[in-house]
């Protein structure tokens, strides 16, 4: 760091003229100026400038130093420019992960609405149910359902979604107190046995209700597909069941489930990128 320190005042030395007006132009005495030029010219171990008490004139190496320091000078500022310019406008890769049942329904339309006017931007999307490790993963952003355990990364809780006990539209009809004994379409992440507390929307009374899995599904998906071609009972997010409302029905339509919190991850400390704030911003606007 020193070394293009000292090149830096050789340079500006050479530019303003003379030490005395290169200690002005960099507002520093003229002693330390000088004693830098001697350190330089002492550790290059050839003379750079030729002086004397009315002016001063470059040595050969002097001259071929001086162009080589405006080149270091030059690198140095398009290197701040251009990380400068980044903070000012999105660009470069953007590596996002979302559940699958938010990907296509929620981050997808956010992120396009966005990002389809910045063509610098090139979009890494990765729909995984899973916790992936975003550091390994070279992830920018995460988005998940329900708050991760403590980490190094930063966390922001930005919305909720909604599920909903839903069934095929046409499946054979039955009653609240047999609803138990319906097969249960499970997502991977919950257990054989599953337990669903559902709360009255008129009288907030709660009700627990248990079903056995029948069939298990890896994506919202298939989830989706099963429950409309009749296989039971389902869980489902609010927006995609809203979505297919012609072939689907709630179950228990007075009562509703807690909404589950959505949080986003990322592993910036300090300032986060551009185009990272945006993206949260509009994801957590379409949640809203």
């Amino acid at each position: 760091m020193n070394k293009l320190k000292q090149m830096t005042l050789f340079m500006t030395i050479v530019e303003t003229g003379s030490i005395t007006k290169a200690a002005e132009k960099l507002e520093l005495s003229k002693s330390v100026i000088s004693q830098h030029l001697k350190q330089l010219e002492h550790e290059l171990a050839i003379p750079l400038l030729k002086r004397t008490t009315r002016k001063q004139s470059l040595t050969a190496s002097g001259e071929h130093f001086y162009l080589q320091c405006c080149e270091m000078y030059k690198l140095a500022e398009k290197a701040w420019s251009d990380i400068l310019h980044q903070q000012e406008s999105p660009q470069g890769r953007l590596s996002v992960t979302a559940p699958h049942a938010l990907m296509n329904s929620i981050i997808i339309p956010a992120l396009s609405s966005v990002f389809n006017a910045h063509k610098d931007v090139e979009l890494n999307l990765i729909a995984h149910d899973g916790q992936l490790d975003l550091m390994q993963e070279e992830i920018d952003l995460a988005i998940r359902v329900g708050e991760s355990k403590l980490s190094n990364l930063k966390q922001k809780r930005i919305g909720t979604i909604q599920d909903v006990l839903c069934i095929a539209k046409d499946y054979p009809e039955f009653t609240i107190d047999s609803i138990e004994a319906l097969p249960y379409v499970a997502n991977h992440w919950q257990s054989k046995q599953i337990s669903h507390q559902l709360v009255n929307i008129t009288t907030k009374n709660a009700r627990v209700i248990n079903f056995i899995a029948a069939h298990q599904v890896n994506t919202v998906q298939n989830s989706l597909a099963l429950i409309k071609n009749g296989f039971g009972i389902g869980l489902l997010p609010e927006f995609i069941y809203l979505q297919h409302q012609d072939e689907l029905k709630e179950v228990l339509p007075t009562y509703e489930m807690k909404a589950s919190n959505v949080y986003v991850l990322h592993p910036f400390h300090g300032q986060v990128p551009i185009s990272v704030r945006m993206a949260i911003d509009v994801i957590e606007r379409a949640l809203a």
